[in-house]
């Protein structure tokens, strides 16, 4: 397929259980509609994740878009996906920067010099995933080691929404009343309603908060000044980084988890599509890579492949890489709307902080996922221990200092896993071997 050329298919193709291929294309205001769909869906979570390490979301918006569109001519427009921001980086950005949840980072520089530094490391396994295929990855970082780290993640940011998103006891109830909505949005909801279970559950809680407070006058009211005197239109708060060599070894090794993660995501497509992504993989992560070195470089988040963006895909059975197209160049308008900034910048931080919780106890869920739908086997002490190890290293922010680096939580998680597991396989097979 050469870019930007899709065959058309009339819509009639998706009754009787059509499928719309990735070289394909329905007319053009059914791809734009389904492009909105797709911007629905990577909202809640690309804005999210900016607003927990102190970017700015409008700039997020804007690089999701724009790492989309070079994603896609990267791949040579093969692979359908959309890039949003990642959530593998909010607990390091926040150890790097010692950021408290509120307001935006100070030292959101240094953050940046470490994307930037891993989406290089990022790009250049892709290179090497590109020259000698993936197998040596599955095998350095197997369902035990993976699960871990992912859990990790979760855990890690634990502390931050509860110990510093609730500084009253309103502000507690008020995140409770928060994941609260969005459980109960995720079991009895139905349809979109039930795949945007965190837009909605925000929505409604803030909803709340505001009858509370502006109401009823029981907490902080919402500030809504900032949202009417911003324009419509305007440049977002591009940031420079700068490189720290402290903050660039716990950024940095984020790079494994996000192969690990486009990989997933990638097999997800080829299951759907019935088509091998074997032979983009390693292009795959090299777009990926270069998309986080851009964003970084102008003050947006690490971006990595969308789950959200991929059960769309699953829920239509449309694969088109046009809709992504058009879905990156809504997200390009978006990023250059101040009154959208504004308004994310007025949701309350304990109806922020309720969101988090939900969606670091999602990112742990995920974790222990990955080991049961792999059948990984605890009665295995090398397993069991890799992943023991792991999770208390990850949850304690364990820190290990090399002269002037230091390497703490997920970055001695991470990199402890992979060893661990490589040792204790490697001894029991010396053993064995006797």
């Amino acid at each position: 397929m050469s870019l930007f050329q899709w065959q058309p298919r009339p819509m009639q193709a998706l009754q009787g259980g059509g499928v719309i291929a990735p070289d394909e294309r329905l007319p053009w205001p059914q791809t734009a509609a389904m492009g909105v769909q797709h911007v629905i869906a990577m909202f809640g979570a690309t804005v999210l994740a900016p607003i927990l390490m102190g970017f700015d979301p409008n700039v997020a918006i804007l690089m999701s878009g724009m790492g989309t569109l070079l994603f896609y001519l990267v791949t040579g427009g093969r692979v359908p996906s959309y890039l949003g921001s990642s959530f593998a980086f909010i607990g390091v950005v926040i150890a790097a920067t010692g950021y408290g949840g509120q307001g935006p980072n100070a030292q959101m520089a240094v953050a940046l010099g470490g994307i930037m530094a891993c989406g290089v490391i990022y790009m250049l396994l892709g290179a090497l995933v590109q020259a000698v295929g993936a197998g040596w990855i599955e095998r350095l970082m197997p369902p035990v080691v993976t699960g871990s780290v992912v859990a990790v993640i979760g855990l890690n940011l634990a502390r931050v929404p509860i110990k510093n998103m609730a500084p009253t006891p309103f502000d507690a109830w008020m995140q409770a009343a928060t994941f609260l909505c969005v459980a109960l949005i995720a079991v009895f909801a139905r349809g979109m309603l039930q795949r945007l279970l965190i837009l909605a559950g925000l929505l409604a809680a803030t909803a709340l908060y505001a009858v509370l407070t502006n109401g009823l006058g029981l907490g902080a009211p919402i500030d809504t000044s900032g949202i009417a005197a911003a324009p419509w239109l305007g440049l977002p708060r591009l940031a420079t980084p700068a490189f720290d060599p402290n903050a660039i070894a716990l950024i940095a090794p984020v790079a494994l988890i996000l192969v690990v993660e486009n990989l997933g995501h990638l097999k997800a497509v080829a299951a759907m599509t019935g088509r091998s992504m074997d032979a983009h993989m390693g292009r795959a992560f090299m777009g990926d890579g270069l998309a986080t070195i851009l964003s970084a470089a102008s003050g947006g988040t690490g971006v990595t492949t969308y789950a959200e963006n991929i059960g769309v895909m699953a829920a239509t059975r449309i694969y088109s890489t046009a809709v992504f197209v058009v879905a990156a160049c809504m997200a390009l308008l978006l990023g250059f709307s101040p009154k959208f900034g504004a308004l994310i910048q007025a949701i309350p931080p304990a109806v922020m902080g309720g969101v988090s919780i939900v969606v670091f106890g999602l990112i742990t869920v995920a974790g222990a996922r990955i080991w049961v739908e792999n059948k990984v086997n605890f009665a295995d002490s090398a397993n069991l221990l890799t992943a023991a190890i792991t999770l208390v290293l990850g949850t304690g922010d364990f820190t290990l200092g090399f002269g002037r680096f230091e390497l703490g939580g997920i970055g001695t998680a991470t990199f402890g896993a992979i060893l661990l597991h490589a040792l204790l396989r490697r001894g029991r097979r010396g053993l064995t071997a006797r």
